[in-house]
């Protein structure tokens, strides 16, 4: 196969690849570039950066692509049903990056917890803020409510049960043996809102819908602190930084924007808010594990 990856990969499965006999060019294109660029190609591996639409797709048409393969867990950059109408197929790594995801979002509620982002960019202005950030909170003894309970969601479960935290989840679709297996149990997104001391957000993108907003966040405790390492359009993030400003939200912790690069400098530059750059799958082992299940969906594609 000729593969195009334009997003980068792990380089010992771009190697194996090469190995296996395909020829692998790895090149990013302009979107206006892309559609066409695809007509030269049996397969295209993306990560978050490149967005494959339905013109890219009807750009491609008639030449040799056949798979689009998403390195990551969603796949809303890809137009999937258009594509699969079109007769290509569109896979993703769902296994792969989850545990790396969910140790980032725990990560998170442990800085806004104790004031970790902040404290320590002060002490890098030589301040020495004992007093301002010894009001920090501890995570064992607080309800955990976490909104869309896939793997990302049942790994965050898992390790919040590990640290004594009580976990509620709300979903869509309810994993059966799930709430025995972790420890944890299915409620209604109200009674999510009003009884979690904590709340992180791992859903797919909901094609526009705010799901954070105005509505929802007056419906959580006063001082809840809010997760988000799944889609930054899930969030209304002028009423997330109205709320943080009048003290409803304690805290936030975000890898996730409306805009990419983060382009909303009073949200991510806030005080309350411990922010990263989208990196909720950026470790080596995420990575050596993408790359292996991208081998694996090649090499078993049309057997």
């Amino acid at each position: 196969m000729r593969i195009l990856v334009t997003d980068g990969m792990d380089k010992i499965a771009l190697e194996q690849l090469k190995a296996n006999g395909h020829e692998v060019v790895e090149q990013f294109y302009a979107p206006e570039e892309l559609g066409a660029a695809l007509r030269e190609f049996d397969a295209v591996v993306v990560r978050s950066a490149t967005k494959v639409r339905a013109n890219h797709i009807d750009e491609a048409k008639g030449g040799r692509l056949k798979l689009i393969i998403r390195g990551g867990v969603g796949v809303d950059n890809i137009d999937v049903k258009y594509a699969e109408d079109a007769g290509i197929t569109v896979k993703n790594t769902p296994r792969a990056s989850s545990n790396s995801v969910a140790e980032l979002a725990m990560g998170h509620m442990f800085s806004c917890a104790r004031f970790l982002s902040v404290a320590g960019h002060t002490m890098r202005e030589g301040k020495w803020e004992k007093k301002a950030y010894g009001k920090g909170i501890e995570l064992g003894g607080k309800t955990l409510g976490i909104i869309g309970f896939g793997r990302i969601g049942q790994a965050l479960g898992r390790m919040a049960k590990g640290i004594g935290m009580e976990v509620i989840a709300q979903d869509i679709f309810h994993v059966p043996g799930i709430e025995e297996q972790i420890g944890m149990k299915y409620v209604e997104l109200d009674e999510l809102l009003e009884r979690s001391d904590f709340i992180s957000l791992h859903t797919p993108s909901l094609n526009g819908v705010k799901l954070i907003a105005k509505e929802n966040i007056a419906k959580m405790k006063d001082g809840v602190v809010f997760i988000n390492t799944s889609r930054g359009d899930n969030v209304n993030e002028d009423d997330l930084l109205e709320a943080l400003n009048s003290g409803k939200v304690r805290a936030a912790g975000l890898d996730v924007y409306a805009d990419e690069p983060a382009t909303n400098s009073a949200l991510y530059s806030h005080p309350s808010v411990s922010c990263t750059p989208h990196i909720g799958a950026a470790t080596k082992e995420a990575q050596k594990r993408i790359g292996a299940e991208i081998v694996d969906i090649i090499e078993s594609f049309g057997k």
